[in-house]
């Protein structure tokens, strides 16, 4: 399921639902912390990896801002942009949390017909279909949206999977004070291959592996659906109050699911094949939240209170694995082994149930600075039945609060500093512990950042950064079980440069240097290294745009993006080695007839660098090698 990327849509300034042809994440990029605009990422961080540890898994998804706990990600069919915000960019973002939040703005259907198709294939031999459209059904008050995608997925272990997409959405605006945006859409996947994670015997990483060759059994495949549905409105009470809300429910649940191995690999390529089987899993959340606003001026001081409540019922089964060992292997042979007959045992059942009501305060002071202010207080029970054992039950009811200041020094340059503590989700502990896809408890967390924005001329900014965030550190104990060890912190600096250096070219500069360390009695006694795996301390995306002057129409595009070593088991004695990759691009915006249409070609990893992601400690799969693309968009 990992390896299922979907294609996230374009940042436009108007809510015009089609519209592809001029997608630019570059362009549009307001910062370097991490920006998606179409199937374009640029950024140091993602939705994953901000500062260390991942925002989607502490549970810090917004869709418009508001609260949404998410099962599956939003669409591709209703989902326009993605944003990190941290730092500075959340200023004046009510409620921030410390691993930071992901924020992601909806495609809302305009007042005008809108076709737009896009058709795109790679050298991997992926090709992908979509078209998006907008039909106004009564002028300035309502239209409609929707959208398909059809996508045949090629991955780089030789592995493949078809998906088919589906979103709906309409957009009610009875008068200029109501606006109310229903949706749904629908994720399938069929017939995707499981490729085997590499578990090496010893301290060293795995021996080389082919790309583009699935080395399972047919049999060992995912079928799943997913679906999100619910909207947000938006009721203008008065000239000074705002009432917004949103209610969501985001689903998924598999038909059937595997995963793999080749454990105990030896430096020569030995090792064991095993996958696991899981039953039917099933995972369901119902959130959303509600937000009363005011707002007042005095003078040139400017004042907005927020009242809001927050809630979510979160359901889960899973378990009842089955684990089927396909025997002794080599690497880059292929198992071709019969399907077994899987027998599967009881499952686990969890239920999480959370209520936060909050009140925040953002000021505004022309030509002096900003101020906010946020505290909560959070109700939160979760309920886990194990078979055969009494249900166990967790309870917290922390207050939690945030505050942050900007200061104006002059009209291009602020300072700024903010505190945020919150409680967060610990994910699930990964497909290689022995409590595998177990849900783990809520921790509380803490971020402290200062830094400077400076507005190096109207078109170009530079953001810099101190940061220190703080969690408890779960991972592989000596039994293999994911759980808490100790504590983790991560401090560093970061820094964002972004804008138009001339008319012609653009730049999304970003890098972040950091020190994460581990603490508590396991690394006092040896048992762990004092680094977390999975972190790095050094990361530097460099991504330029330029629009040749005697080529109307031509950009072309260069990413650089490195990373320093990372930390791949507990005790510190393995690490991936740092490298960088390279892609490069072009587009040609052309007119066919009346239609706005590009024409997109790229490479993603030109040089074809060979090297490890992490799937949990001591567990491997490839990064994706040369892969050349081609997309044409086309606006009618």
């Amino acid at each position: 399921m990992n390896k299922v990327t979907f294609l996230p849509l374009l940042l436009l300034a108007s809510p015009v639902f089609a519209q592809r042809a001029d997608e630019n994440a570059v362009t549009q990029a307001e910062d370097a912390f991490g920006t998606s605009i179409g199937n374009e990422d640029v950024g140091i961080y993602n939705s994953f990896d901000v500062r260390g540890f991942s925002p989607t898994r502490a549970g810090n998804i917004r869709i418009e801002g508001l609260y949404y706990d998410q099962v599956w990600a939003l669409t591709s069919r209703l989902r326009r942009s993605t944003t990190i915000r941290i730092g500075i960019s959340a200023q004046g973002f009510p409620f921030p949390a410390p691993t930071g939040v992901v924020d992601y703005a909806l495609r809302k259907p305009g007042n005008e017909y809108g076709l737009s198709v896009v058709a795109g294939g790679d050298s991997y031999g992926a090709i992908t279909l979509e078209a998006d459209a907008v039909v106004p059904l009564q002028t300035d008050k309502l239209s409609l949206g929707a959208g398909i995608g059809l996508y045949k997925n090629e991955f780089f272990n030789g592995t493949n999977s078809l998906q088919h997409v589906e979103g709906v959405s309409l957009r009610w605006t009875p008068n200029p004070d109501i606006e109310i945006i229903p949706f749904w859409s629908r994720s399938d996947i069929y017939d995707d291959e499981i490729g085997p994670v590499l578990v090496p015997a010893g301290s060293y990483l795995p021996p080389r592996v082919k790309r583009r060759q699935y080395l399972g059994p047919q049999w060992a495949e995912y079928e799943g659906v997913a679906s999100t549905y619910g909207g947000i409105g938006r009721f203008d009470l008065s000239p000074d109050w705002q009432l917004r809300g949103g209610v969501f429910q985001s689903y998924f649940s598999n038909r059937t699911d595997h995963f793999a191995f080749i454990t105990d690999l030896t430096p020569d390529g030995q090792g064991n094949y095993l996958v696991f089987a899981d039953p039917p899993n099933r995972l369901a959340s119902t959130s959303g939240e509600l937000r009363l606003s005011r707002k007042f001026s005095e003078g040139a001081r400017f004042h907005q209170i927020h009242l809001s409540l927050r809630a979510r019922d979160r359901e889960s089964r899973y378990d009842g694995t089955d684990v089927i060992d396909l025997g002794p292997t080599r690497i880059n042979m292929i198992v071709n082994a019969p399907e077994p007959i899987r027998n599967f045992g009881p499952q686990t059942r969890d239920t999480v149930r959370q209520q936060t009501l909050g009140i925040a305060y953002e000021g505004r002071w022309k030509n002096v600075g900003e101020l906010s202010i946020g505290i909560q207080k959070t109700r939160y029970r979760k309920r886990t039945d194990q078979p055969g054992l009494t249900p166990a039950v967790a309870r917290d009811n922390p207050w939690l609060f945030n505050i942050a200041a900007a200061a104006y020094v002059t009209d291009s340059l602020a300072i700024y500093g903010g505190y945020t503590r919150g409680l967060e989700e610990s994910g699930v502990a990964p497909p290689n512990a022995s409590n595998r896809n177990d849900a783990l408890p809520a921790i509380i967390t803490s971020q402290r950042d200062i830094g400077l924005r400076w507005s190096l001329s109207p078109k170009v900014k530079l953001i810099a950064g101190l940061f220190d965030v703080r969690k408890p550190y779960f991972n592989l104990d000596a039994a293999n079980r994911f759980d808490l060890l100790g504590d983790t912190k991560n401090q560093g600096i970061e820094m964002s440069l972004s804008g138009a250096l001339t008319p012609k070219l653009d730049i999304v500069a970003g890098a972040v240097l950091s020190r994460p360390r581990v603490t508590g009695e396991g690394v006092a006694l040896g048992r762990l290294g004092k680094l977390p795996v999975g972190q790095t301390a050094r990361r530097v995306d460099l991504n330029l745009d330029w629009r040749p002057p005697l080529f109307d129409g031509l950009s072309v595009d260069v990413n650089v993006s490195h990373s320093g070593r990372i930390i791949a088991t507990r005790d510190n004695l393995v690490s991936i080695p740092s490298r960088t990759l390279i892609d490069l691009g072009g587009r040609y915006a052309f007119k066919i007839g009346d239609a706005l249409a590009s024409l997109r070609v790229s490479a993603s990893n030109v040089l074809n660098s060979y090297g490890f992601d992490l799937q949990g400690a001591g567990a491997y799969d490839l990064i994706d090698g040369r892969r050349v693309g081609v997309r044409l968009a086309v606006d009618f």
